[in-house]
């Protein structure tokens, strides 16, 4: 998980997540355990049909610090380099 605080190549929150998963930026997506399951689960299959490993997180709080942000943050993205989510 250090590896989103350390990369630019990252996007953060679900829309953006998503959004990166389905173009085929993303290579790693983080999801937060507490985060609620209606908003994440569109996220969790598009990782499924892409072939995305999904790793868990403990909760928003963590995942939100993890990406350098004071809010929490329900999932983020680690993007293929030269990739940055816009």
């Amino acid at each position: 998980m250090e590896e989103l605080g350390q990369t630019p190549h990252r996007a953060v929150g679900v829309k953006q997540a998503l959004r990166a998963v389905q173009s085929g930026r993303a290579i790693r997506v983080y999801v937060a355990k507490d985060a609620e399951q209606r908003i994440v689960r569109p996220l969790l299959q598009a990782c499924q049909v892409k072939a995305v490993p999904v790793i868990e997180v403990e909760s928003m709080a963590r995942l939100g610090a993890a990406c350098g942000i004071a809010v929490g943050a329900a999932a983020a993205a680690v993007l293929a380099e030269g990739n940055l989510a816009g």
